[in-house]
């Protein structure tokens, strides 16, 4: 499998999934929160890093809306990466048949990035996961989503 279908398998399971494909990312909102998967390509191998950028509505005085500039951004208000029981999907090196890595790709979103999703799609939910260690809220992070409700 080659970079770019690498990419548009990933783009297509997102998908399905309930994500909107636009500027290079994958989208998921919600009244409370944006989200964004990122592939980013590494420069030291033909591997990939998954970027899960959660952009808070309201934080720090900001109101986000579905953009090129929220791809681009280097993590959101808080971020993630892809759970170490698939790194291996994203590593092009690692010699995996298509399909293999397709279903690795289809477990990867029902296991791991849609129940995040459902969580962090909501300020309780990002607070849950932060007493869980599932992600690290920067303290001033943890006081302004705090003081948004």
């Amino acid at each position: 499998m080659d970079n770019k279908e690498f990419k548009n398998l990933f783009g297509r399971i997102a998908q399905i999934n309930g994500f909107e494909r636009a500027f290079g990312g994958v989208f998921r909102e919600s009244a409370e929160c944006i989200i964004v998967l990122d592939l980013q390509k590494s420069n030291y191998g033909n591997y990939y890093q998954l970027m899960i950028k959660i952009y808070v509505q309201g934080m720090f005085g900001n109101k986000y809306s579905i953009s090129k500039d929220l791809v681009k951004r280097s993590g959101g208000n808080i971020f993630r990466g892809e759970s170490p029981q698939f790194k291996d999907i994203f590593n092009l090196d690692i010699l995996m048949d298509d399909h293999k890595r397709k279903q690795r790709m289809e477990e990867l979103f029902e296991e791991f990035i849609l129940p995040f999703i459902d969580k962090a799609l909501f300020r309780q939910g990002l607070r849950d996961l932060g007493a869980r260690g599932e992600v690290y809220l920067l303290p001033a992070v943890k006081q302004e989503l705090d003081m948004l409700d």
